[in-house]
C-alpha cells in the first residue's frame, strides 16, 4: 500500500496527515540560507529494499522543475539497510542547496537523525521534509532545523517555491489535495526514469486518489473524498508505462474497486498489454460484482495479485473502527478467489483493535485461515499520531510505544500479557503459513474443519521450547516443529506423508530426518530399482529410449499409501508412488511437478 499523493511517501504502508499542532514563536521564524549560483535539490527516499521505489520524488521533481525553472534536482532512492555513514557522505556530496526527505513511520527516525547530522554538516542547505511522519520529525527537531510541507506536492502554495528560490524558508507549507479548487493529478513519470531511477524495481502508479472509508487506525481517514482519473488519461499513462515492460506494477489506489464497474474496466485495459507483469490490487471484499467474478475466472495465472484488508471479522470490532463490511460477505468473496487458484491473495488482520478479546482475534484468524488465502498478515496495531484511535487512547486504555511505529502494549480488553502471547501467535502463522511449504497441510486441515486455533496454538508453544523466534528459520526447522506437533494424533502418518509430498515438491531430492526416520531407505532404493525395471523403454511425456536413464538420475520416487493419494486428488484407489520431476508447474506456487507413475493395480499384475 501506498499513498502517492503525498508530498512524499513511500513505498511501505503509509497514510495522508494533516496535523494542527501549536508551535512556539521561534520556529515561525524564516529559516534563511544563502544560495550562490544555479539551485541543486536531492530528493530523498529511504525506501524498504532496492526493489521498492518511491512515487512520491517524481512528483516533487516535476513540480519544483515546473515552479521553479534553471533548479536541478536529483532523485536518490536509498535503503533503510544502507550504511548510515556512507548515506551522510552521499547527501552531503556536492553540498546541494537543498535536501527534500520522505518521512514515513518506519523510516522517520532515520530521517529525523539525517536531518540533526546534515544540519552540523551543511550548514547553508535548506532542509525539508514530508510525508505522513513529517509533522512529528518537524516538531522533534530543534526550531530551525528543518521545514514542514503538509499534504500534496500538487496543494503546496506558490509562496513555498518563492521562499525557496530566496533560500529562506517558513517552518511550514502545504494543504490538502482536497482543499483544492481543481483535484487533477497525473503520473510523475518520464521515459528515461524506467532505465534509471525504476530499472529493476517496482512501478507504482495511482488511478484514484484518497479513500471511501474512514477507519479510526488509519491516516486517511483525517482527508474526506476520492477523486478517480478519467479512464482514457489511465490509457494514456499505462500506455507510457507498459512501453517499459515492468515486472510488478503496483495499483496505489486505497480501495482500487470502490467503484466496481470502473475496477472491472481497468482490469480489462491492463490485460489488453502484451506483458507479463505483476498487477497489485488493494480491494475491499464487499465491492465485487458478479461480472467481476466471471472476467477474474478467465484471467491468465498469476497475473493478478489482491490485498485484502479484512482486519476483523468481530462485528464490534469493525463497528468501533468503521470499517462497515460484512463478515460473511468477506468470506464467500475471499473463498470465491481462492478457489480461482489464479490470483495470489494476501489478506489482512489487526490485533489490537478495540473490543477484539483474545478470543474474538483467534476466531477472526480462524475464519479468515478457512477462506483459503495464501497469506496471512496479521500486524500489530501502531497508535499513529492525529488518528481517532490514538485520540480515543484514554478512553480505551491504550498503551503503546513511544516511539515509531507506536506498537500497541496493552489495551482495556488485552492485558500486556495476553497481547504478547497473541503477538506470538501471529508470528507463529508468519512463519508456518505464509510461504510455499505445506500447501498440502493447510489444505487437509480445512476440508477435515481442523480447529485451526488449536493446531496454531500447539505450534506456538513447540517453538518457543524449539527457539524458533530467536534462531534463523528454516524450512527443515519449521518442518521439524510440525511433525513434533503430531504426537497422539490418529492420522500421524497421512500428515508424515502429505509433509513428505510437499517437501519434495519444493525440489529437494531427499527428506529431511524429521520425515526420512519413519522411512525404510532400502525399501526406497528398492522403489527405484523396480520402477527402473518395471517401466517400459518409453513413456510419452515423460521420457524417450534415448533419454531414459537420465530420467531416473534426475527424478525422485516416493510410494504414498491410498488414503494421501486420495486426499491429493491423484489416485481415487489404491496405494502408488510418484515421480517428482526437476521442473517447475504452471501454478501459482511454482511447486515442482508430480505424477502419478505406479499404482498399486499395476504393481500387483
Amino acid at each position: 500500500m501506498v499513498e502517492s499523493g503525498m508530498v512524499w511517501e513511500d513505498n511501505l504502508p503509509v497514510d495522508r496527515i494533516s496535523v494542527n499542532v501549536t508551535i512556539s514563536y521561534q520556529f515561525f521564524l524564516p529559516i534563511q540560507r544563502s544560495i550562490l549560483g544555479p539551485m541543486h535539490i536531492k530528493l530523498v527516499a529511504i525506501n524498504g529494499r532496492f526493489t521498492h521505489s518511491s512515487l512520491a520524488l517524481f512528483h516533487v521533481r516535476n513540480e519544483l522543475e515546473e515552479q521553479c525553472p534553471g533548479v536541478s534536482t536529483e532523485i536518490l532512492q536509498l535503503t533503510i539497510r544502507d550504511p548510515y555513514y556512507e548515506v551522510l557522505l552521499h547527501l552531503n556530496r556536492n553540498q546541494p542547496a537543498a535536501i527534500f526527505f520522505s518521512a514515513a513511520v518506519w523510516n522517520s527516525e532515520r530521517v529525523q537523525e539525517l536531518i540533526c547530522d546534515l544540519h552540523s554538516l551543511l550548514p547553508s542547505c535548506l532542509l525539508v521534509v514530508g510525508g505522513p511522519q513529517a509533522e512529528v520529525v518537524g516538531n522533534s527537531l530543534e526550531g530551525g532545523i528543518c521545514t514542514v510541507v503538509r499534504g500534496a506536492v500538487e496543494a503546496v502554495e506558490r509562496e513555498f517555491y518563492d521562499d525557496l528560490l530566496r533560500g529562506g524558508l517558513k517552518p511550514r507549507y502545504g494543504q490538502s489535495f482536497f482543499h483544492m479548487a481543481e483535484k487533477r493529478f497525473s503520473s510523475p513519470y518520464r521515459d528515461e526514469d524506467f532505465s534509471s531511477h525504476l530499472k529493476n524495481r517496482n512501478i507504482y502508479y495511482e488511478s484514484s486518489r484518497g479513500c471511501p472509508f474512514s477507519c479510526t487506525y488509519c491516516l486517511s481517514s483525517a482527508e474526506h473524498g476520492i477523486v478517480h482519473k478519467e479512464l482514457a488519461q489511465v490509457r494514456r499513462e499505462l500506455d507510457q508505462i507498459m512501453e517499459h515492460k515492468p515486472r510488478v506494477l503496483r495499483f496505489v489506489d486505497r480501495t482500487f474497486n470502490d467503484l466496481p464497474e470502473r475496477a472491472l474496466a481497468l482490469w480489462q485495459l491492463v490485460l489488453e498489454y502484451d506483458s507479463d507483469a505483476l498487477f497489485h490490487f488493494e480491494v475491499a471484499p464487499d465491492r465485487f460484482s458478479e461480472e467481476m467474478f466471471a472476467f477474474l475466472a478467465t484471467i491468465p495465472l498469476g497475473r493478478f495479485q489482491f490485498e485484502i484488508g479484512i482486519q476483523s471479522t468481530h462485528e464490534p470490532t469493525l463497528g468501533a473502527i468503521k470499517r462497515r463490511i460484512d463478515p460473511h460477505v468477506a468470506a464467500e468473496t475471499v473463498s470465491r478467489l481462492a478457489a480461482l487458484n489464479t490470483i495470489h491473495l494476501h489478506v489482512d488482520l489487526i490485533l489490537g483493535l478495540p473490543y477484539e478479546t483474545k478470543e474474538s482475534y483467534l476466531q477472526s484468524f480462524a475464519d479468515v485461515f478457512a477462506m483459503g488465502s495464501h497469506y496471512i498478515q496479521m500486524g500489530l496495531l501502531k497508535l499513529l499520531p492525529d488518528t481517532a484511535i490514538s485520540r480515543d487512547a484514554q478512553l480505551f486504555d491504550y498503551r503503546s510505544c513511544s516511539r515509531p511505529p507506536y506498537a500497541v502494549l496493552a489495551n482495556r480488553w488485552l492485558d500486556p500479557e495476553c497481547l504478547q502471547d497473541l503477538y506470538w501467535f501471529s508470528e507463529c502463522v508468519e512463519k508456518f503459513y505464509n510461504n510455499r511449504y505445506f500447501p498440502s497441510l493447510w489444505n487437509y486441515l480445512r476440508r477435515r474443519n481442523e480447529e485451526s486455533i488449536s493446531f496454531f496454538s500447539n505450534l506456538v508453544k513447540l517453538s518457543h521450547e524449539y527457539g524458533l523466534f530467536h534462531l534463523a528459520v528454516t524450512q527443515e526447522l519449521l518442518c521439524t516443529i510440525i511433525t513434533a506437533s503430531l504426537e497422539g494424533r490418529e492420522d500421524r502418518s497421512l500428515i508424515l506423508q502429505l509433509l513428505s509430498y510437499d517437501w519434495l515438491r519444493c525440489g529437494y531430492r531427499t527428506l529431511p530426518p524429521c520425515l526420512s526416520a519413519a522411512e525404510d531407505s532400502e525399501k526406497k532404493e528398492t522403489l527405484k530399482d523396480k520402477l527402473y525395471h518395471q517401466l517400459p523403454p518409453d513413456l510419452p511425456g515423460l521420457y524417450e529410449k534415448k533419454e531414459r536413464n537420465r530420467f531416473f538420475r534426475q527424478s525422485v520416487f516416493h510410494s504414498f499409501s491410498a488414503a494421501c493419494l486420495q486426499e491429493l486428488g491423484v489416485a481415487k484407489e489404491g496405494s502408488g508412488s510418484l515421480v517428482f520431476l526437476q521442473e517447475r508447474e504452471a501454478t501459482l506456487l511454482r511447486l515442482n511437478r508430480a505424477l502419478l507413475i505406479l499404482s498399486s493395480t499395476l504393481d500387483n499384475s
